[in-house]
């Protein structure tokens, strides 16, 4: 009898347990907690594309050393420009206006009209699945600091991945301001079907040099820059 009264008692005691762990795993929906939000997305590591539309100049914040170049000599029996000048001024009548293209800005905001980028500057073509491109990147970063308030530095991420880009700017240090075009438009306006490609835009906004002779170092940089735009940049 006793063992009996036990069993019954041992029963009670279970029984309520078993409710409780069977309410924990059959509730509705409702009772499910909420999913967790995605993770936030990494802040971009370049800069945002606002004053792309204002010309750098010598008096801007970090403001960089370089200075304008010295006109080349005439050679013999060349004759005036336009302006009545030659050497480096003369490359003032020549060159071709920026395609007609609107890019979005990797950052956000407003899309940037390519042809409002204001001049001087240096646009460079990229993407992080090209070896050349990542090998140059650096140096394009470190033109953009020497030569900040004399020259734009912009980068066009082309037919790349987000996730691409944003861990090259990371990994690399890369800083200036990028826009996006996964279409390959510009490459298509410039007939050019490889990248890195390099613009040289003057402050007029017209091109005077489109570079694609590969990875391009400091020296071969400053050399350009020197060469199409008139700006003598450190190396």
């Amino acid at each position: 009898m006793n063992r009996h009264r036990h069993r019954h008692r041992l029963a009670l005691a279970v029984l309520p347990l078993l409710l409780a762990v069977t309410g924990c795993t059959s509730g509705t929906a409702d009772d499910e907690p909420a999913p967790r939000p995605a993770a936030a997305e990494r802040p971009s590591p370049f800069r945002d594309c606002a004053t792309l539309s204002t010309a750098p100049t010598a008096t801007s914040p970090g403001a960089g050393t370089a200075t304008p170049a010295t006109a080349t000599p005439a050679s013999p029996g060349s004759g005036p420009t336009a302006s009545g000048t030659s050497g480096s001024t003369a490359r003032a009548a020549g060159g071709s206006a920026l395609p007609e293209l609107t890019l979005s800005c990797f950052t956000g905001g407003a899309p940037v009209v390519l042809r409002e980028v204001a001049g001087p500057a240096v646009i460079n073509v990229w993407a992080s699945w090209c070896p050349p491109c990542r090998k140059e990147l650096p140096a394009f970063q470190r033109l953009s600091e020497r030569a900040a308030g004399q020259l734009q530095v912009v980068g066009v991420n082309s037919r790349d991945s987000r996730g691409g880009a944003q861990s090259i700017g990371e990994d690399f240090g890369v800083r200036f301001p990028i826009l996006v075009d996964q279409g390959e438009a510009l490459q298509r306006e410039l007939k050019r079907n490889a990248i890195p490609l390099t613009l040289f835009v003057d402050a007029d906004g017209q091109v005077r040099h489109v570079d694609a002779s590969g990875a391009l170092d400091d020296t071969k940089l400053a050399t350009l820059v020197r060469q199409h735009l008139g700006l003598a940049v450190p190396a």
